[in-house]
């Protein structure tokens, strides 16, 4: 045997290593292992099942409430909240209760890129009280700028850069502060509920990421839904102001 005839095989065989390795790899972002317990599944199954029905319901109240308002910017802002609140729920519960496959991963992107979506779309509920400030126009496209990009990169690269994922939520969050003069004509109570929820989606990302925790999904979940709940008290709040 040659030593080229050597060096070629030793090429091949490296070759199929990495080869393997890339597929195991892709095949770990297309489907993943779902490491939960029953118990940690059924947690997170009330969890959801109780946000989508609250979600639900509070979009109806919404509805109501927005019929009376005469302002226009003020309907169309409390009615793209309400949608987007009852879509990024219902994309949530199917996503984690549905069964270990591909289409789970499809929904995975899905899932991970309504979280933008509800965070724009909470930014836009309050715009029609603040319409008059270029301040807040310009935060609103911002808001939303940085929601797409989070979007794009989602549906563009699941599995990937999930950090920069999580860091992007809260930087575009708390995005407020750095306009609080702007924010700050909202009423205090929608300020006070606005500056909980967001306390309280943070806290929550401690548990999303702590994914040695037992029952950290639903934890994460519950405080989602505390945190969504104090975030539709401040848009009630403000209707009302």
């Amino acid at each position: 045997m040659t030593v080229s005839s050597t060096s070629s095989r030793a090429r091949k065989c490296v070759s199929s290593a990495a080869n393997a390795a890339q597929s195991r790899r892709r095949a770990a972002h297309e489907c993943p292992a779902w490491p939960y317990e029953p118990a940690e599944i059924t947690a997170d199954l009330f969890v959801h099942m109780l946000s989508v029905t609250l979600a639900s319901a509070g979009f109806v109240v919404l509805a109501l409430l927005v019929s009376r308002v005469v302002n226009p910017w003020e309907v169309a802002g409390a009615l793209v909240y309400g949608i987007s609140l009852v879509v990024t729920f219902t994309v949530s519960a199917v996503y984690n209760l549905w069964p270990i496959s591909k289409a789970k991963w499809i929904l995975r992107r899905v899932d991970h890129s309504a979280i933008y979506l509800l965070i724009a779309a909470t930014y836009t509920s309050f715009i029609g009280h603040l319409r008059e400030s270029r301040g807040a126009l310009a935060l609103l496209v911002i808001v939303w700028s940085s929601s797409v990009f989070g979007i794009a990169l989602k549906l563009r690269y699941p599995g990937r850069f999930d950090r920069l994922a999580v860091g992007l939520y809260l930087l575009i969050g708390w995005s407020g502060v750095v306009a609080y003069e702007t924010i700050a004509a909202l009423p205090p109570w929608t300020l006070c509920l606005l500056g909980l929820g967001g306390v309280l989606y943070t806290a929550g990302v401690l548990f999303h990421v702590s994914e040695e925790v037992r029952f950290h999904n639903a934890i994460w979940h519950a405080f989602v839904l505390v945190a969504a709940t104090c975030h539709y008290g401040a848009v009630l709040a403000a209707l009302g102001a």
